[in-house]
């Protein structure tokens, strides 16, 4: 498993997610947060990744492993990896895809990655943006670590709550305002063009779209 230098300002956001706030994830982030929060139900996120998930799967910031759980794999026997920097939400998304074999990875995206050689035909990165310290524009950092995992015409697909630039209701402004105190969220200025800033430096083709508080991406890389 590999191992990551400290970070403090990515284990401070990684940290919140314990095993007691994981077993109500589901029902207070993906149930409530997203339907009367952010205005973007998780249904649409499935959608999401069901449109592009592959049989040979990254995933980075992997929550609860709802969507995973959820989505249509295109195999009954796909390869499936986990990374996250905090081993609680590691352990509950294996025990819950323990049906596909996955294989966990303890390791910071902000750094370069060395999965024992693995490669991948999609990465997904659900809600994991907005949870990492910088500004937008630092972030694009996990689009290049990420590439010397990626078999050819690979895509890299995700979704993040933006701080700025889209409407937030008082619940909205509420939440991300705690959020951002605490170190949980890190987008009070993360917004639409810087975004889309990164996503053309790093790929060849991009799309990116908005519903509600939160921006849907996916790209290929040159």
């Amino acid at each position: 498993m590999q191992r990551h230098k400290p970070d403090p300002q990515a284990e401070a956001g990684a940290a919140v997610y314990s095993k007691s706030v994981l077993s109500i994830y589901d029902l207070f982030v993906l149930g409530f947060s997203n339907r009367f929060a952010w205005k973007c139900p998780s249904q649409h996120i499935l959608d999401f990744y069901n449109e592009h998930i592959s049989a040979n799967h990254l995933d980075v910031g992997v929550g609860t492993g709802y969507f995973l759980d959820k989505c249509t794999l295109p195999s009954s026997d796909p390869t499936l990896a986990l990374l996250d920097l905090n081993p609680n939400s590691l352990h509950v998304t294996a025990q819950r895809l323990r049906r596909y074999r996955p294989t966990a990875y303890t390791a910071n995206i902000l750094e370069p990655l060395q999965l024992e050689g693995q490669t991948f035909d999609s990465v997904g990165m659900n809600y994991l943006l907005h949870c990492l310290p910088g500004t937008m524009i630092d972030k694009g950092v996990v689009f290049e670590n990420l590439k010397p995992l990626l078999n050819a015409n690979a895509v890299v697909f995700g979704s993040t709550i933006l701080g700025q630039g889209v409407p937030h209701t008082f619940l909205a402004r509420r939440l991300m305002r705690i959020y951002n105190s605490k170190g949980i969220f890190g987008n009070r200025e993360d917004n639409l063009p810087h975004l889309e800033h990164i996503l053309r430096d790093h790929f060849s083709s991009y799309a990116v779209r908005v519903e509600g508080c939160v921006a849907f991406f996916v790209g290929r890389y040159r």
